[in-house]
Parts: structure tokens; sequence; C-alpha cells
């Protein structure tokens, strides 16, 4: 009954989620067929000598499971009675004394227990999380030390990913790649970022919370003022907050700010777009026209 015991307290000190805690302890008999003595079998004498060992186990609530060996031929209903009457008695002492030790299970489990944490993804991300030739999943593996298993299913045809390990850093870091493969940034929203590349018109910067998802931060959106070069105001491994606008219809491209969360200078005034030769050529040709109309 002592595994029973220092069992429930190991469980909830590794964080198992156990709804109640459990207590055991026995109940021995020493008779002489007219007299009868219960004992709590606490010692394990009462197992050699006596004629019964009644094992109880259970929670706050009840039992939970009992077994019995006796060396005489029967026990009366009384003895029965008193046995468990004597049995509960004990077993809430116990657990009084579990709960004052640990009273509840942890949150978590340690950190060097066997894990399985399962997550989903859509069907049409299943290819680029496994990679060419499973490349992508295999390398991921290699340097988390998880073991990741992909499975479809049936009805909803979304991914199923299970990671077993037992280093939680390393279960992190497969979540974290799955995140980064389902993330899209949505409009409106500000944004941590990172300058991973430096460009002539502009830098390539990387959400800190989706490690891998880039954009391009276009040299005139960097500040109010004028930017000839971008490594005036950027460095490399420099950290901000970009504002995300979606994609620009013009472009067909993702863009973002970093001046729209500036505040703009007293007197701003916008410069007017250069206007480039194929618009030159354009007015000409309306000049043209015109003309050949008058």
């Amino acid at each position: 009954m002592a595994t029973v015991c220092s069992g429930t307290m190991a469980l909830m000190d590794a964080g198992v989620q156990l709804t109640r805690p459990v207590s055991g302890i026995a109940m021995g008999l020493i008779s002489d067929g007219d007299r009868y003595a219960v004992l709590s079998d606490i010692l394990g004498d009462e197992d050699h000598l006596g004629d019964m060992d009644f094992k109880v186990t259970g929670t706050s609530e009840g039992i939970t499971a009992c077994q019995m060996d006796i060396k005489i031929k029967g026990l009366s209903y009384e003895i029965l009675v008193n046995a468990l009457k004597q049995a509960r008695d004990g077993r809430l002492h116990i657990l009084d004394k579990i709960s004052e030790t640990i009273e509840k299970p942890n949150a978590d489990v340690k950190s060097h227990s066997p894990k399985m944490v399962t997550s989903r993804i859509p069907n049409e991300f299943i290819g680029p999380f496994i990679g060419p030739g499973g490349k992508v999943i295999q390398e991921l593996q290699k340097v988390t030390g998880c073991t990741i298993v992909i499975n479809e299913d049936p009805e909803t045809e979304e991914g199923i990913v299970e990671i077993l390990g037992t280093d939680q850093e390393g279960i992190d870091s497969v979540l974290s790649k799955i995140e980064s493969l389902l993330f899209k940034p949505e409009k409106g929203n500000t944004y941590k970022v990172k300058v991973i590349k430096m460009l002539d018109f502009g830098a390539v910067v990387e959400y800190l919370d989706a490690p891998g998802n880039e954009v391009l931060l276009h040299v005139s959106e960097i500040a109010w003022e004028r930017t000839n070069n971008v490594s005036d105001v950027l460095k490399l491994g420099d950290e901000l907050e970009i504002k995300y606008f979606g994609v620009d219809p013009r472009t067909r491209k993702e863009k973002v700010s970093r001046k729209a969360l500036l505040e703009k200078p007293e007197g701003y005034v916008e410069r007017p777009p250069r206007s480039d030769n194929k618009g030159r050529d354009n007015r000409r040709g309306d000049n043209r026209n015109r003309n050949n109309r008058s």
C-alpha cells in the first residue's frame, strides 16, 4: 500500500492530471474464534502472524480497489464492516498527509518526461512541411531530437502532426515551425520584425513571431524623410515594428511600412512621384491624338 501512496504523489509531481489522489492501507486480523481485533497493517507482521490481509485503496469519495487474503475459513459480516470502517479512517488520514505534501498535480510534466503533442495543419501545408524528399521534416527531427509522424484525417483531409520527444524545447521548436508555416499577417496589424538582408531598394525583414516568414520593407516606407541609403537608417539584426497593409493592388506584392508607425514631421509635404518615360510617351501620344482630332 506504500506504493499506492507514493505512486500517487509521484504522478502528481510528474504533472499527471489525476482527478483525485489515491491512498491505500491494509487491515490485519487476530482472532481466536470468539474474540478478534482488526489491526491497521503497517509493519507486515500481521501478514505473517495474523489471519487476514485486507488491502483497501480509494479517494476521498470512496473505494477504488480492494483485495483480501485470509488464513481462516471465513469472516463474519461484523468483522468485514469494522475492517472497512477502520480502513476508511486510515485512508483519509493518509490522504490528509499527502495533501499537506502536494496539494494538486503540477500543471506541467517534468522536462525529461516522454511527451506526445498533436497539432493539425491544412492539407495544402502537408507537402511544404515534409519538404522535397522529406528534407524539411528530416532536418527538423535531427535538430530537435523529436520523432514527427504525419497522418491525414480521412474526414477533414487535414494533416495530423504527432510530435514525440522528451525535450520540451525541441517540441516547442517543432510547434514554432508549424506556426510559422501557418502564419498569415492580418491587414492593419502591427508586427515586430528583424532585418535579415539589406538591399538598395529596401530591407528584407523577418517576423519575430514566425521565423522564416519574410517581407520586403521598401525604402520609401522606412521613414518620412527621404532615405537615399537604407544603411543610413537600418542595420542587419535591427529589430523594429512595422504595420501590415496587405497586398498592394498596384504591385501585387505585400506592403508593410515603418514610417506609418512614426509621427509625421511638422510641415511635411509629400513629394509627387517621378514620372517615367512610359508616362511621358503616353502624354505625347495623347497630345498627338488631340491634334489629329482638331
